[in-house]
């Protein structure tokens, strides 16, 4: 067993959240190159380790932005990452989501105990109000992991992102800092 409990911000009974690093990018794209099936046509995470090093940066050094590694606490295996993108403080202190599991640790519950240790944080030390997910109408493992984390749906927008060489319509579900917890993924902030 891998659980060094000083390496992760919040920790739960099976997974762990840690920051992105740049020493983690020849895990990350291994377990995405192994995932590609999983993510297609959804979600396109970095397969190099000069795409990861880029992501990894952004995510690391951009106020606005910041990312989670999912991690098994038995072996510290990746398991899957949550980013919170396009932060806004002031009166909004809103997100908004990014996040995949990866296959060797899809339907097990991982990334819905990691997204519940994530809301935690978020609407904890990190003083946000808000996240939203966007997410494609047919894409239903990702309408499943937020409606089991509380979040609401709470409209539609065509063609609002550009993914996979055309603009994708979303609908877009939310969760307020006053809705959190009432989910599946209650956590404890280390």
């Amino acid at each position: 067993m891998r659980d060094d409990l000083g390496a992760y911000l919040s920790v739960g009974p099976r997974v762990g959240l840690r920051p992105f690093s740049l020493d983690d990018a020849e895990e990350f794209t291994a377990r995405a190159r192994e995932s590609r099936e999983l993510h297609a046509p959804w979600l396109f995470p970095p397969q190099t380790v000069e795409a990861y090093q880029a992501y990894a940066r952004l995510l690391i050094a951009e106020p606005t932005r910041t990312g989670f590694l999912v991690c098994e606490r038995a072996d510290g295996r990746i398991a899957g990452f949550v980013n919170i993108n396009n932060i806004v403080r002031g009166a909004f202190l809103s997100g908004a989501l990014g996040y995949g599991a990866f296959a060797h640790a899809a339907g097990r519950g991982l990334l819905s105990e990691g997204l519940g240790l994530v809301l935690a944080y978020a609407f904890g030390p990190l003083g946000l109000h808000r996240l939203e997910a966007n997410i494609q109408p047919r894409n239903t493992a990702s309408r499943a992991l937020v409606r089991r984390a509380g979040f609401r749906l709470e409209g539609f927008s065509p063609a609002m992102l550009f993914i996979d060489g055309a603009w994708r319509d979303h609908e877009r579900w939310a969760i307020t800092a006053d809705g959190a917890g009432r989910g599946a993924g209650s956590a404890a902030v280390a």
